[in-house]
Order: structure tokens, then sequence, then C-alpha cells
């Protein structure tokens, strides 16, 4: 199966991918097809590039600095820049915080924050997750006391990507005790630069570095950093996690990645004979095949509802649940293309400049770091279970 296109979106294709060729700096290329580490200047570097293009955030109405695509030239877009060895578009700023801004915030919010966004002059993380307080969100405990004309801030955040790099981070907070825990929450932009703040890191399995522990002490936060309403959070939250839950699932990636199994497989050689002639492996490969066009499907069904206003419901749920098992599959085949390579792990080899003997093909370095790192992907934005309960309940009627 393959998705037929019109002559418009194939033009637009070809101009996507023509972008991507002439406009992608060749040493981020390689570090992203390498699977070496990003730094914040790479990702800077090339949003900096797309932004200057229009194409940063296509998801935004055009009155904020949208394209204006319709639902499946955006698809193309994210396709395209997976299939040019890109960057992912750090979603924070872009996919998840302004939304929000875009719908609930205040005026002088807007003007303030979405420019920033798009120039990438503010780095933006997420304050949901805490200590105790993961899947089960509404349970939070990091609290925000008002005086006068700021609220003070204490508590404790974990997991937060890129904490260390960011300038701004959008928080959860607990504004009262009264009533259902989810009715006590509000939304606040807090500068990062804040006295009171600490930012720790936590090294994941793969000897990375990109998750931390932030916590607050006596943060003061201007009132006009609140979003929406005092005790309305949960909402606002609600419909970032919606956001953030359709970008995860990342078809375009998926299907590079994909890609890289099969080149893998043909040229690794199992008693003599490529792995990827093996029936066995071929089925494996086929059934990550089916469910990422199924994905598909559904990915593209709920951009178009987007395009007609609806903001992104349950199916936004199945879009991260089954996005991150079909991302989870790949790395398990491309652990399994790769073979006895992949097994000394050696962590510098993923920096850029290094230069001692690889063992085994140049690419099996990062194959082993990129299946530890994506054990996480089934836990963030809401673990699968909980996208099970939630599809129960909203689809299901259980």
């Amino acid at each position: 199966m393959e998705l037929k296109l019109s002559p418009k979106d194939e033009a637009f294709r070809d101009e996507m991918r023509a972008f991507m060729r002439d406009n992608l700096p060749a040493e981020i290329r390689h570090k992203v097809e390498m699977g070496l580490g990003l730094g914040k200047n790479d990702y800077v570097t090339w949003q900096q590039i797309v932004n200057d293009r229009g194409w940063l955030a296509p998801g935004w109405p055009v009155e904020h600095g949208g394209t204006g695509w319709p639902p499946m030239q955006r698809h193309i877009f994210n396709e395209e820049m997976a299939r040019a060895g890109a960057p992912r578009i750090i979603p924070f700023g872009v996919a998840m915080v302004g939304p929000v801004i875009i719908a609930f915030g205040s005026a002088a919010q807007k003007q303030r924050y979405l420019p920033r966004i798009l120039t990438s002059e503010d780095w933006w993380c997420q304050g949901y997750s805490e200590p105790g307080s993961g899947s089960d969100l509404a349970s939070l405990k990091t609290r925000a006391k008002r005086d006068g004309d700021h609220y003070i801030v204490n508590g404790a955040k974990t997991w937060t990507t890129f904490a260390q790099y960011a300038d701004m981070m959008f928080c959860l907070v607990r504004t009262a005790a009264e009533g259902k825990p989810q009715a006590g929450i509000s939304f606040l932009l807090i500068d990062m630069t804040s006295p009171g703040i600490e930012v720790r890191p936590i090294t994941t399995m793969d000897g990375g570095s990109e998750i931390n522990d932030v916590f607050l002490d006596d943060v003061r936060v201007p009132v006009e950093n609140l979003v929406g309403e005092e005790n309305q959070g949960w909402t606002y939250a609600k419909y970032l996690l919606g956001h953030e839950r359709t970008w995860t699932a990342d078809v375009g990636q998926s299907r590079n990645q994909l890609g890289r199994v099969r080149q893998i497989a043909a040229e690794e050689l199992v008693d003599g004979r490529p792995l990827l002639d093996d029936p066995a492996f071929q089925t494996k490969v086929a059934e990550v095949e089916i469910d990422l066009l199924a994905l598909e499907a559904v990915l593209l069904q709920v951009l178009a509802g987007e395009a007609a206003g609806q903001p992104p419901g349950p199916e936004a749920s199945l879009l991260k649940l089954r996005g991150t098992e079909i991302q989870q599959a790949i790395t398990e085949l491309l652990l399994e293309a790769v073979g006895n390579y992949a097994h000394p792990f050696v962590r510098e080899a993923l920096e850029y400049g290094w230069n001692e003997e690889p063992i085994g093909p140049d690419y099996a370095a990062a194959i082993a770091p990129r299946y530890f790192n994506w054990r996480k992907a089934s836990i963030y934005g809401g673990s699968n279970e909980i996208q099970k309960n939630i599809i129960a309940k909203a689809v299901l009627g259980l």
C-alpha cells in the first residue's frame, strides 16, 4: 500500500525535498544519521533555518506565524524532515505551549512568547511530572500561593527534558486544595532564571542527560504569567497533552528508521545470506510496516479534524499508544539486524569527533543506546497503560 499524492501535493513534496537537500547543514545531517549526540546549538541552528523560510510552526494559525498548510502538506513536511535526516523540531515551544497560549493565553502573552518561540530565543521545558505524580498527574503537589502580584511556587518536577537548556517552563501547579484534585490546578509560565530554581541532571540508561529534576524553592512568578483562569489548568493541560500525543506518533521518523532496518539487514549476513532474506525476519518487518500504515491513516484523520477546528480527541491516545509501540519495535529490529556489533556500548563513540577504530560498521555504535533510550517512549506523555484507560472510557464506553 502506498499513499497516493495529488499533483499539487507531489509538487509540494518536491519543494520540501529540495529545501531539505539545499539547506540542512551536512554536519547536523551526519549527526542525526549516525545517532550522534545533538546539542542545543544544533537544534537551534536548524530551527532558525526552517523559521527563516516561515515553516517552523505549520500547525499554528497564519496570523501567529503558521503556514496555512492543509493536513496532508503538514504530514508531507514531517515526512520529508525525517527522510532528509533533519533533527526533529523540539516540541515544547512549537507543538505544546504555543498552541495553549494561542488558544487560552492573554493578548500580552501571545505578543511576547509566540514570536520568541518561532525565533528560538526562548527554549521551553515542560513542568508536569513530579517525583510522586507521573501517570496520576492530578495528584501533583507543587504549590503556588498568591502573594500580591506574584505566585510563590514550591515543589519539584521530574523527567524534565532539556531543562538544562531552558529559558522558560510551562508548569502545572496547585493553587487550591478543595474539591476534586483536577479542580485546583493552574498553568503557569515560569522564567527558568528565577531565583530558587535548581536543575539536576538524571543520567539515563544509554548514558544521556537530556532529562532532569527541577526544584522550585520560593520561586516568585508574576500573576501575569498565569495562562487563562486560576484553577482551570487541568483543561489547558489536557489540551496540550492532546497535541503532544499527536506529535508523539512520529510516523515519518518511524518510516525512516524502518528503512534503516531494511538497509542494515540487507548487509548483515547470517550463514552467508543477508538477514533480510530470512522469512522470520521478513515477517517481523512486514508486521511493523502494516502497523505503521494503519497509524498513518489515523494520524491523517486527526489532522483533518484539527483543520476543521476539532481539537485532538481520544484518537490522540491511540496515536501515542501505537506510535510508541511501533518505535520500540523498530529499535528491537535494529538491534537484531546489527547483531553482535551492538553489544560493546561505548558512550564516547556517540560524541562528534570520536575517531577511534569503530567496532563493526560505523552505524553500529548508536543502535544499542537508541534501543535503551526508546524504552521511555511508552511512559512519557502519559503512560501507555493510561492511554488504554482513556480509549476504553472515551471510545468503548467501559
